[in-house]
């Protein structure tokens, strides 16, 4: 494999940038690239020697790999976070970052991390676009009421997105600009608009045959619903790979940074290192579980009674990663411990 060579792709919205080299590290070719499907190819197709490609993740990423996969011997994604002899270099430009990220390959160093399929990757993309349609649909509920407050219009909060009381409420508002009730109206639209995209989607989402069963065997763990089983077969995509719990609950965004010298030991915050879609449903879900999961309702009493609820709906989430990355990687339906006692 000695006639291998190395590209460093710097990737942005319109350019990117590379860096070819030997094994030895002599540059056979560098220059700038349109970023376009047809100037990729092009240039895919004069590579004359096998070679093997990295990049930094970005949102750029995922089609520029795509693309360049059939043509690489591998092609490999950086994680960007760890990159930092990039940021930290005091000649910093495109060029040699692309240089830079050739050297760590040709090295064998760059940090790797995950690449989901472009299958998987696509439908993780309906789910959180679905998610931003629920936050979207969150923000009219409360321009709703925000718009009525400013007005000093009296309704009930608990029932004024019901579509009767809605209506009714609008019909007695005959002391209010007549702004007001078009502004509401139109806010009453874009939030019907939005709750019935975010379910067909979701209805989608629901019936795909490529997560279907893993989807279902999830949902066998009292407290996890659907919503939470989707986001985590689609963002941990692979189960495979945490080959130990506590790099799931790590990657979950669950567990604090740790700082480790001379013997001593410090914790920190929550470590911002983490995929956030993952951590914000386990949190909210890891709320609501223990009404339904006696396990998690015992985890939850003891940490509350340590005195910190904060502390107490994360250890409910770490148990919940726990439980799912059991029955994803086993395949099997969620059983409950006293069933697993009583057929010892």
């Amino acid at each position: 494999m000695n006639n291998m060579h190395y590209i460093g792709f710097d990737i942005h919205k319109k350019t990117i940038s590379f860096c070819e080299k030997q094994t030895d590290g002599t540059i056979v070719d560098h220059g700038v690239l349109r970023a376009t499907r047809q100037s990729l190819v092009k240039w895919a197709e004069n590579r004359k020697a096998p070679w093997q490609g990295a990049m930094e993740a970005t949102l750029f990423t995922g089609w520029v790999y795509d693309h360049l996969l059939p043509y690489a011997a591998e092609l490999f994604v950086a994680h960007p976070a760890m990159l930092k002899a990039i940021s930290a270099a005091k000649k910093k430009n495109d060029a040699a970052d692309a240089e830079m990220i050739a050297d760590l390959l040709r090295c064998n160093l760059p940090p790797l991390c995950y690449m989901a399929p472009e299958e998987h990757r696509n439908l993780r993309r309906v789910l959180r676009y679905r998610n931003f349609l629920v936050c979207e649909a969150i923000r009219m509920k409360n321009k709703t009421s925000g718009l009525l407050m400013e007005v000093g219009a009296e309704h009930s909060k608990a029932r004024l997105h019901g579509k009767k009381y809605f209506n009714d409420l609008l019909g007695g508002l005959d002391y209010i600009p007549e702004s007001v009730v078009d502004l509401l109206k139109i806010t009453r639209s874009n939030l019907e608009i939005f709750t019935r995209m975010q379910e067909s989607l979701l209805h989608a989402l629901r019936g795909n045959p490529l997560i279907r069963q893993r989807v279902k065997l999830l949902m066998t763990i009292p407290g996890v619903g659907e919503v939470t089983a989707l986001t985590w077969v689609l963002e941990i995509g692979d189960v495979h790979r945490f080959n130990r719990i506590s790099k799931a609950v790590s990657y979950c965004g669950l567990c604090s940074a740790q700082k480790q010298s001379a013997g001593k030991n410090q914790r920190g915050p929550i470590s911002k290192q983490r995929n956030k879609h993952l951590q914000t449903v386990l949190v909210e879900a890891a709320k609501l579980a223990p009404r339904w999961n006696r396990q998690l309702a015992e985890v939850h009493e003891r940490e509350i009674a340590k005195g910190n609820r904060n502390r107490a709906t994360l250890a409910v989430a770490r148990k919940l990663v726990s439980y799912m990355l059991v029955v994803d990687k086993s395949e099997q339906p969620f059983t409950p411990r006293e069933v697993l006692e009583k057929a010892a």
